[in-house]
């Protein structure tokens, strides 16, 4: 009766206290209660637009990996480093790619003068079997000594810009593969003309 009467907290007072106790819970969006796993997990298919049905999930995953593999591959073709293989990165395999595509390589019409050689050994006459024996190994002998002093020439340059022996590592039988492609088949595409000269790498 004579004891102090306690007043209920004013609206302002009321938020404050709120607000506090919503501070105890650095986690939790203010006014909500923190999220379950599962609410989580339900929210971030949501962003992904994850169908639910199994069939439908793995049709749309099927499709993002399809469309990621395009943009890897247009990057790729557009000489983005981020997108090139393992093999395939650095600045002394883009050099040696630049050193070989500047260059006209017999190496890669290797594969004509084998087709070639093939479609002319059904021919049964031993005078043509005979020619074609020849040529295709004077041919071949053209191409080792043409790849051989590319490959010497390709090393003399590389240590020269490359001083370090582990930059330099597997360059030489880079090199070789490459020039048994073709040059508008070859991947990453030429970034040079014949008879340019390869581009700086970058610091």
């Amino acid at each position: 009766m004579f004891g102090r009467k306690t007043t209920p907290p004013s609206g302002e007072n009321a938020s404050t206290t709120a607000d506090a106790a919503e501070s105890l819970d650095p986690t939790s969006p203010k006014g909500r209660p923190t999220p379950s796993r599962r609410e989580a997990e339900a929210a971030r298919k949501q962003q992904l637009k994850i169908p639910k049905d199994p069939k439908e999930a793995k049709k749309a995953s099927r499709e993002r990996d399809r469309e990621e593999r395009a943009r890897s591959r247009t990057a790729m073709m557009a000489g983005d480093e981020r997108y090139l293989p393992a093999r395939d990165k650095g600045p002394a395999r883009a050099f040696t790619r630049d050193f070989v595509d500047s260059r006209f390589t017999m190496a890669e019409f290797f594969i004509f003068i084998a087709i070639g050689v093939l479609v002319l050994g059904f021919i049964r006459n031993p005078v043509v079997q005979s020619a074609v024996s020849i040529g295709f190994f004077a041919f071949t002998a053209l191409i080792a000594v043409d790849t051989i002093v590319l490959l010497v020439q390709l090393n003399l340059r590389a240590k020269k810009m490359f001083p370090e022996p582990q930059d330099r590592k597997g360059i030489t039988l880079y090199a070789a593969l490459r020039t048994l492609q073709l040059r508008r088949l070859r991947l990453p595409p030429p970034r040079v003309k014949r008879g340019g000269a390869p581009k700086p790498p970058k610091s």
